[in-house]
């Protein structure tokens, strides 16, 4: 469904009532209980779930497993999820991975990874390489293999996923055969100095705006100069050989659209198997939406059908 007249004026209202009277910065606290109240999932669950924890340096890493309703040994997807780094958890993303394990007949890992500003980088994206490092150390007891392991994420999860690659390249400890980035944040600067087109197009109209990405930014990394480490901002990665196979979904609607696909073709360049696909008409956080949705189907058919090589 194209975005007519009327819904772009309701976007642009709430995008500015909410850039203008609702400081991240200070209310990051009040998001996230207002996040987690909005997608807490109240019907009974068509998918079987259960919890379980890593260790990482001195914590335990929460992880949620959800099995999809086939029978039978299942590829696993290591699923990271979004909300700028300061927001989102394994029950916000619960009815979303849910959904996912069972309209890709994966095994899903949901990563409940601790959040900025408590948290700076690099601790969320540390645990999410615990996990990942103890998924490709016990493989064996899921009966599937390492090349059957997928990591996926959206907006600051995929993030994560794409600088993953990229640190376990580095230590060599393991190294995923494939990723998913939906809607990926891979650059440092969304303020009008930005050298993408999407930060000043969909910028301020559309929910997420370049303010607030720049604003979770700043709480995830609050140095300048550190915010343009590769593992924050992967698109500045001097060397992409060796990544993995990547699908990379972006939003027409989106400020984070132009260097999710800038990564893309950055992978392509240096010989990485890359695709890159825009939905028509979507925005940042379509994952969220019900299944029913145009940009979710679509974004399933291209993640099946990439999942399937």
């Amino acid at each position: 469904m194209a975005i007519n007249k009327a819904m772009l004026a309701a976007l642009k209202a709430i995008s500015y009532t909410s850039d203008h009277l609702f400081d991240i910065k200070k209310n990051y606290r009040l998001q996230r209980q207002l996040i987690s109240a909005a997608h807490r999932n109240y019907l009974k669950p068509l998918y079987r779930s259960w919890d379980e924890q890593v260790d990482c340096g001195g914590h335990r890493v929460p992880v949620r497993i959800y099995s999809p309703p086939q029978q039978g040994n299942h590829p696993i997807l290591l699923f990271f999820h979004g909300g700028g780094w300061v927001t989102g958890n394994i029950d916000s993303y619960d009815r979303v991975c849910g959904d996912m394990a069972r309209l890709t007949g994966r095994t899903v890992f949901s990563v409940d990874y601790r959040l900025a500003p408590e948290h700076p980088f690099p601790a969320g994206l540390e645990d999410c390489y615990a996990v990942a490092r103890h998924l490709y150390a016990h493989i064996s007891l899921f009966n599937v293999t390492p090349d059957q392991v997928t990591l996926i994420g959206d907006s600051a999860g995929g993030n994560l996923a794409a600088a993953l690659s990229l640190l376990a390249r580095q230590r060599g400890e393991f190294m995923p055969a494939r990723q998913i980035l939906l809607y990926p944040a891979t650059h440092y600067d969304h303020s009008e100095h930005s050298p993408f087109p999407s930060v000043r197009e969909n910028g301020r109209d559309y929910l997420l705006t370049a303010q607030k990405v720049q604003d979770y930014m700043e709480l995830y990394e609050p140095d300048p100069q550190k915010r343009r480490s590769p593992l924050i901002a992967p698109l500045l990665a001097e060397d992409l050989s060796g990544q993995p196979k990547t699908l990379i979904i972006t939003a027409e609607f989106d400020p984070l659209r132009d260097e999710g696909e800038a990564y893309g073709r950055r992978l392509q360049a240096a010989g990485v198997s890359a695709e890159i696909h825009r939905l028509k008409d979507a925005l940042h956080g379509f994952i969220s939406l019900p299944p029913g949705f145009l940009p979710v189907k679509q974004c399933y058919a291209l993640i099946n059908r990439f999942l399937a090589r």
